[in-house]
């Protein structure tokens, strides 16, 4: 036989909340659970503030092209931050005297320079940015870079040239930044048989590096300016880069035909989509970020 006591007026307590506990904690209870909140915080933030930053003065400051902007970087006391740009593509964090928040930039020298002391980037003032910081310094101005960063353009994809005669590269507005470097760091653009560079801007004056295509022709990459907004006169292609591009493809073997993309997000998904339909393999489509 078993027995049950009952005590009649016993009644078991609901369930304590979270802040009722903590109320009925003694003091040193608290004062431990706050300490150790603070050194979480100041753990976090050593965390978030382990970036290496190199300060190093500007060289070159000076128009590109409507909004755009040349800025080189002296880093001539700075070697190993010169030494970490190994490929065209990749690019850093820069931050501007007195502001905290760092600005992206893809490096639009080639490695060769760096190896000289130099970084290059092509740079678009926009209002209230930090770009339009950047733009608004002058030389000897001192700035402070993260180091090289990203895998790059993985040209190695697209070796030996004989396998990818075909190379089309594609770049809107200050994404030609890294696509210079790409060019002027070789690609053996010269032992491939058919190498275009759509580049689109809104018009010539917006459009950089001008001076440098001649050059680039020269190395085996042709330019095909498009403009979405051209000014009278102007007789060569028009509208977006991707319908450009639609317009005037020639893939003759997607099996040998590679492809390097840079810019606006809306351009570089819209020729990616064009180049997988027609068989172009997706490895074989670049992109530095």
């Amino acid at each position: 036989m078993s027995f049950t006591i009952c005590q009649p007026h016993a009644r078991l307590s609901p369930p304590l909340p979270p802040m009722s506990i903590l109320r009925r904690l003694n003091p040193s209870h608290l004062t431990l659970h706050r300490h150790h909140r603070r050194l979480a915080t100041v753990a976090a933030a050593v965390r978030q503030d382990t970036t290496l930053w190199t300060p190093a003065p500007l060289s070159r400051v000076e128009p590109a092209a409507e909004s755009l902007f040349h800025v080189r970087v002296d880093l001539s006391d700075a070697p190993d931050l010169a030494s970490s740009y190994t490929r065209a593509g990749q690019y850093l964090q820069l931050r501007v005297p007195d502001v905290e928040k760092p600005s992206f930039l893809a490096i639009a020298s080639p490695p060769a320079l760096a190896a000289k002391g130099v970084f290059e980037f092509l740079v678009k003032s926009v209002e209230g940015s930090i770009a339009e910081l950047l733009c608004g310094l002058k030389k000897g101005d001192v700035v402070e870079l993260t180091q090289a960063m990203g895998k790059g353009f993985e040209i190695d994809q697209i070796e030996p040239p004989e396998n990818y005669p075909t190379v089309l590269i594609f770049a809107t507005g200050s994404g030609i930044s890294p696509i210079r470097s790409l060019i002027e760091s070789g690609f053996n653009a010269d032992k491939r048989s058919d190498v275009k560079l759509f580049y689109g801007a809104r018009n010539l004056d917006r459009m950089a590096y001008q001076d440098r295509f001649k050059d680039w022709e020269t190395s085996g990459v042709k330019i095909v300016p498009v403009l979405s907004q051209p000014h009278d006169g102007w007789t060569g292609q028009s509208g977006y880069v991707q319908a450009a591009f639609t317009r005037a493809k020639q893939i003759y073997n997607p099996l040998s035909t590679a492809a390097v993309l840079c810019g606006q997000k809306q351009m570089a998904e819209e020729v990616a989509s064009i180049l997988l339909a027609d068989g172009v393999a997706s490895e074989k489509i670049l992109k530095n970020f």
